[in-house]
């Protein structure tokens, strides 16, 4: 049985946590909280957007808000996460504000793409308009050749 355990927490672009000795480990999926100690079973589950917390040797807390992802613990001794995007706290009140924080930053890229795509979307109509109109003068005319389509 191990008597520690070892955590990494990873996205596509970034190791987030990569600890070898941790106590334990709380995190939650969709039948709710549960808690990882070394020794633990074999496990998979799917965790849903949350934070996951853990103790790590010298007994501090650490922090996760996780937006969803995929948890497995291996050989009784190792968890690894596998996470879309997550942000690391040492304090949940100051993890809430860089959640926050980060949230406002997406809504706001959200919203430039969504204004970009309507952009464009306005530029295609506009040069469709022209082509198919004759007498605009810019674009080409629909000529069918022998009355077809």
């Amino acid at each position: 049985m191990a008597s520690r355990l070892s955590l990494s927490i990873t996205t596509p672009f970034e190791v987030l946590a990569d600890e070898v000795d941790i106590q334990s480990l709380r995190a939650e999926d969709a039948s709710g909280s549960f808690g990882i100690l070394p020794g633990h079973a074999e496990f998979l589950t799917v965790l849903p957007v949350s934070v996951v917390r853990w103790k790590n040797s010298e007994g501090e807390m650490r922090y996760c808000a996780l937006r969803g992802g995929v948890l497995t613990v291996s050989d009784g001794s190792h968890v690894a996460i596998a996470c879309r995007h997550g942000i690391l706290g040492t304090q949940l009140s100051t993890l809430a504000a860089d959640v926050a924080a980060f949230q406002e930053e997406e809504k706001d890229a959200e919203r430039r793409a969504t204004t970009e795509q309507t952009r464009m979307h306005a530029r295609a109509v506009r040069q469709l308009m022209s082509y198919l109109n004759p007498r605009g003068g810019t674009g080409g005319s629909l000529d069918f050749k022998d009355g077809a389509p």
